[in-house]
């Protein structure tokens, strides 16, 4: 790559990094950012704009003849707005409508008269009335503006299901407060009215920019000299004393009666990406697997009822490739994102070619690649003529999900069954349809341990699965607009690519650790701790400098315990892969690449891959050292970190 190419690849980068919070901020709230327009302000944002637009599939850009000082503009401009807000609690039904009407009314004539003191007349105040409503059960709030026909319930329920996907028919809606907001509009400045162009712009002068493609020679526009209607052909540089506007290939810029220029962006010719690896595109699909994941995680945060997902966050979001590797999630929680692929893969050995289009499949169980109970995964594939491409899936910790204890946190449980109900593979959903019958049964019905139920908290349940499979659905539609613009095999590739980066940085690491132990070229280090109870925990790590490869071998590690401490197996490689990812120094990110360059051997029937019916709830005491919130001493990580010379490193 030349230098100029080197520079471009940087700029590619950083504009996708600014796309992935707009993207945050419309398509994970169900909105569509080729409907809108992209207004861009500051020296620099000109800069940028037409780049974005296009990642963003936006068709017109609007930039304020003021733009570069646009904050400073817009103070001096702002209007000057009065709230007035109390709180409700009341139903939404007949009996409380003209009440809470009311009310609205007369905080709305309070704000009103707040601002009359302020000497603004009537005519320039205007009152937006707003009621904050819910469904009952829930604790995710709308507030909905009124709308012009005053039905504030098809208003309430139009906006929760483009945010979120769904509505909730079957419950009340709750009003939790009331709000008036007048506004108290400021003088309009005069209107500035640049004269009509009666000829072609001409440019300044002229400089050469690269563009994709190579240097170009290019006009230079000054703004301020330009009139209205003029028109200025990309690629071209429009600019004035504070900033400055690029105008790219196959894009219009139009000067309107004000000044301001509206941008039209074509689809010109972009750069085909193929499937071939180019560095710049590893780095702009590695943004993109990991906004969609973000986006799929904001999605559920927004649309569960329970606490653990919604306040605790006590979730994770993922994209797997077709065979069920890790190919990038969201920064959510270390334990579940390495076991998130175990249970997508035990479900693609189990079913086979029998998984069918439109079918969502839920599984818990630990031996099901799960790591305790209550950390239910939602998987959804997505199928392309008949296969499956891809897979999306989502985990949370449910509030309950039966079992001799509330919470389905037992601290004296010495069985899985005392832990709630156990579920290897449930079709969530066949053919598009909720099986809401279905899986109200696998998690009502006790599990037959004695004093243990089935769960206290079905509605919550079903909410929060609903909201996992939303979750899903959003990923696989954004996922969907990803292939639309490269296609299937140059998506598949980059998922394979990204994972190729990560093993040949995790194999540069074991090759660095080699070195600094001085070890042969087939190196062996030893680590053994116990648990409070005696429980020995005991690593041997074989590392082969010659590939990077290591075996990371626990012969020697205790068996299984008569209590709750047993770690799945999956959560074992959730603490290796994170061990890994955070030992490497470079920006990659997590994902089964990691896992590559690593054989693990677990023996069976030990506190690290203990047998199918032992109690595992407290599964984490292994694994949360790595994230400081355990008193547990020893633990897997500490061990794992020590042995890998942790204490040198940093947090990445």
């Amino acid at each position: 790559m030349t230098r100029e190419e080197i520079a471009l690849g940087f700029l590619k980068v950083a504009n996708e990094a600014m796309c992935r919070p707009i993207r945050s901020l419309t398509q994970a709230r169900g909105f569509d950012t080729s409907n809108h327009v992209l207004a861009c302000f500051g020296g620099a944002g000109g800069q940028h704009a037409c780049a974005i637009a296009r990642s963003l599939g936006i068709r017109r850009i609007f930039v304020h003849r003021y733009s570069s000082i646009l904050s400073a503009f817009g103070i001096g401009l702002a209007d000057v707005v009065v709230e007035k807000q109390e709180p409700c609690s009341h139903t939404f039904t007949d009996e409380y409508k003209d009440g809470i009407l009311k009310r609205l009314e007369a905080i709305s004539g309070q704000a009103r008269h707040a601002l009359s003191e302020q000497g603004f007349e009537p005519a320039r105040i205007i009152v937006e009335k707003y009621l904050h409503l819910r469904y009952e059960g829930t604790d995710t709030g709308v507030m909905t503006m009124q709308p012009e026909d005053g039905d504030y319930l098809r208003a309430f329920e139009e906006r929760y299901k483009r945010e979120f996907g769904f509505t909730l028919p079957d419950r009340g809606v709750c009003v939790d407060d009331i709000r008036a907001r007048a506004i108290g509009k400021s003088r309009t400045p005069p209107t500035v009215e640049v004269p009509r162009a009666t000829s072609a712009a001409q440019p300044t002068e002229t400089t050469r920019c690269y563009f994709e493609g190579g240097w170009e020679e290019v006009g230079v526009f000054d703004l301020p000299s330009l009139h209205a209607g003029s028109k200025v052909e990309g690629p071209a540089l429009i600019m004035d004393k504070n900033s400055t506007i690029v105008v790219e290939k196959s894009c219009i810029a139009i000067i309107t009666n004000e000044g301001d220029v509206f941008i039209e962006v074509e689809g010109g010719k972009p750069k085909i990406v193929t499937e071939e690896l180019d560095p710049v595109q590893l780095a702009i699909f590695s943004h993109r697997f990991m906004s969609i994941a973000e986006q799929c995680g904001r999605t559920l945060q927004r649309t569960s009822v329970s606490t653990n997902v919604k306040e605790r966050l006590d979730f994770s979001c993922a994209i797997f490739g077709p065979d069920g590797g890790l190919v990038a999630n969201a920064p959510h929680l270390p334990v579940h994102l390495g076991a998130m692929q175990e249970a997508v893969r035990y479900q693609l050995r189990t079913l086979g070619d029998s998984w069918k289009e439109g079918e969502v499949l839920m599984s818990n169980h630990p031996a099901a690649g799960g790591s305790h109970l209550p950390d239910i995964t939602v998987i959804t594939p997505v199928f392309e003529e008949g296969k499956a491409v891809f897979y999306i899936a989502s985990r949370g910790h449910h509030a309950d999900i039966g079992g001799i204890a509330p919470g389905s946190m037992p601290p004296t449980s010495t069985s899985l069954a005392e832990e709630g109900a156990a579920i290897k593979s449930f079709k969530l959903v066949k053919a598009g349809v909720f099986q809401e019958e279905g899986v109200s049964a696998l998690l009502t019905t006790p599990t037959g341990a004695p004093h243990a139920t089935g769960t206290r908290n079905l509605k919550d349940n079903l909410s929060d699965l609903k909201a996992q499979v939303a979750a899903n659905q959003k990923g696989i539609h954004l996922m969907g607009l990803l292939i639309k613009q490269y296609g299937l095999k140059v998506v598949q590739a980059y998922m394979q690519h990204i994972q190729d980066n990560a093993e040949v940085a995790v194999r540069d690491m074991l090759k660095e650790i080699s070195r600094r132990h001085k070890l042969d070229e087939v190196g062996v280090l030893k680590a053994k701790d116990y648990m409070d109870n005696g429980t020995p925990l005991a690593l041997t790590l074989t590392i082969d400098r010659r590939d990077g490869s290591a075996v990371f071998d626990f012969d020697g590690t205790g068996h299984e315990v008569h209590g709750n401490l047993n770690t799945p197996p999956a959560v074992t490689a959730s603490a290796v892969i994170y061990c890994l990812r955070c030992l490497v120094d470079r920006e990659i990110p997590l994902n089964q690449g990691c896992l590559n360059p690593v054989c693990i051997r677990i023996p069976e029937g030990t506190i690290l891959n203990p047998s199918e019916t032992a109690a595992v709830v407290r599964r984490t005491a292994l694994f949360s050292l790595i994230r400081g919130s355990c008193p547990l001493r020893p633990a897997l990580s500490a061990l794992l970190l020590s042995l890998l010379g942790w204490h040198k490193r940093r947090w990445c």
